[in-house]
């Protein structure tokens, strides 16, 4: 039980970014492009569960010092250091071995994620800006995991620059809620957070939300293989519902710390995610 803590299994909805291809491309229904994708999905469970697993390890003294994070089992010292060094390295090659038998294109994305995640766990963490760009770049590649795994015909670009805009919001809402609940001792546990104030978090949040509105709205009405009805516009006040839902969190009720708990636990978050999925789904696969 401490090491399946330790793999975060509530992050795994992260993964499902990985769905996005299979969903926008209209092969959801299609047997022969969801089983790879599934498979895909728990592949990434694995391999992210290893990231998770060495940034633990790698952080284990700066999360004593954290008032939730300092709980968990390396930190706590529930789970044994060599164990989780063991069950990293058996996830990490396992996962990338089948991810290369599954597909060739997946297991460099697979590959790619790894060693991005290295690189930030030991180094780019520590570089101001370019962290929170390497923790966004990893749900880009979800996406593009997605992509490399069925034969793609109505997937758009746009929603890489979506999914990318999207997922940076949330790494930015995450570093928001760390200086907010750690105030003057932000630093002790993560020492890049020295770099950061709310004032500039606040001005890149601003960006960043105009930018993922932007683009998403661009992708429904621009973007090739959309049905030619404009259906698709009919989600974009879902998708601003989602992101104020997601700022009011961020700011009034200071959540944010945790995207996947927001996902799990706010109703009205689940409510929109949802109707979103639901336009969509008409859309692509009833009134194409």
């Amino acid at each position: 039980m401490p090491l399946l803590k330790t793999m975060r299994p509530r992050q795994w909805t992260k993964n499902g970014f990985v769905f996005v291809a299979l969903f926008f491309d209209g092969k959801l229904l299609r047997l022969e492009s969801l089983l790879p994708t599934i498979g895909a999905f728990v592949l990434l469970c694995l391999m992210s569960s290893a990231v998770y697993i060495m940034n633990d390890l790698a952080d284990i003294e700066n999360d004593r010092q954290h008032p939730v994070k300092k709980n968990r089992p390396l930190p706590a010292g529930i789970l044994n250091p060599q164990v989780a060094q063991i069950a990293a390295v058996v996830f990490a090659l396992g996962s990338l071995a089948a991810g290369f038998l599954l597909n060739w294109q997946f297991g460099l994305v697979l590959l790619a994620y790894l060693l991005s995640q290295i690189a930030y766990s030991f180094w780019l963490k520590h570089v101001v800006l370019l962290d929170i760009t390497i923790v966004t770049a990893g749900f880009v590649l979800r996406i593009a995991a997605g992509v490399t795994i069925i034969d793609v015909q109505r997937f758009s670009p746009w929603l890489y620059l979506f999914g990318g805009f999207l997922a940076l919001f949330m790494v930015l809402g995450k570093r928001r809620h760390e200086l907010t609940l750690l105030g003057d001792n932000a630093n002790s546990h993560r020492a890049i957070l020295q770099e950061y104030n709310l004032d500039l978090i606040d001005r890149l949040l601003g960006i960043v939300t105009t930018s993922a509105v932007v683009s998403y709205s661009l992708y429904t009405f621009l973007a090739e293989g959309l049905p030619e009805n404009h259906m698709m516009m009919l989600t974009i006040p879902f998708v601003l519902y989602g992101i104020f839902r997601y700022l009011y969190l961020i700011h009034v009720r200071e959540m944010g710390g945790a995207p996947e708990e927001i996902l799990l636990r706010d109703r009205n978050f689940q409510v929109s995610l949802v109707g979103f999925a639901i336009v969509v789904f008409l859309t692509l696969y009833v009134f194409s």
